[in-house]
């Protein structure tokens, strides 16, 4: 498992990041990323997922994520700006990384070895 730091996402560009997890993913590693995704790279990483999805190599991944929170801090309220903020996701091989149970503050997983 891989506790990936915002400021380590922050360096890449959305695709980069994309691919980054795949290869990941790919090698049976569950990522645990500090700040999430966007909604747009969430979906550009199912969809290239769903492209390469092979039943004798790569299953495809699991991914949960807290729900996104509206920034409504004073700062951004001055400025007029509400800023969607992400929040940690967890993202592993679909064979070894089942979702139990998730709500607004709390995601319980069960990790199973490889397949």
């Amino acid at each position: 498992m891989d506790l990936i730091s915002e400021d380590m996402l922050a360096g890449m560009a959305p695709v980069e990041k994309v691919r980054f997890i795949i290869d990941e993913v790919k090698n049976g590693k569950i990522l645990v990323l500090e700040k999430g995704l966007t909604p747009e790279e969430e979906a550009q990483l199912i969809e290239i997922t769903m492209s390469q999805i092979d039943p004798d190599d790569f299953s495809g991944i699991e991914m949960e994520s807290y729900p996104f929170k509206i920034d409504n801090s004073f700062i951004g309220k001055l400025f007029k700006k509400n800023t969607i903020r992400t929040r940690l996701t967890v993202i592993g091989p679909a064979n070894q990384l089942k979702t139990l149970k998730r709500d607004r503050d709390l995601i319980s997983a069960l990790v199973s070895s490889k397949k």
